[in-house]
């Protein structure tokens, strides 16, 4: 199946077979089948997911039995680095001269 990160902690999980809706991060106990595990999320799209025929789930962090489910199989570091870029030019954007 590949890399698997927690969307908390980013501690990375590797699955043989399915992602089972019990299964929770080893390190901090959150829930990994969930929303912001999915390869479909995305937080730009209505409903934050890319799947248009996937009913709605209102708990993005919390375990669910979305028929859709897709591991998200991306690289953390490269997440986090994208996500401090974003913020440093929002700041450099606001910041007071």
């Amino acid at each position: 199946m590949g890399k698997v990160f927690c969307f908390v902690c980013q501690t990375e999980f590797s699955f043989i077979e399915r992602v089972s809706r019990k299964d929770e991060c080893f390190k901090c106990g959150a829930d990994v089948r969930v929303c912001k595990n999915c390869a479909f999320y995305d937080a730009k799209v209505y409903n934050e997911c890319r799947e248009p025929q996937a009913d709605p789930i209102h708990e993005k962090e919390r375990s669910n039995l979305c028929d859709y489910f897709t591991p998200s199989v991306g690289d953390a570091k490269a997440v986090k680095d994208q996500a401090e870029k974003l913020r440093e030019a929002a700041e450099a954007l606001f910041k007071k001269g």
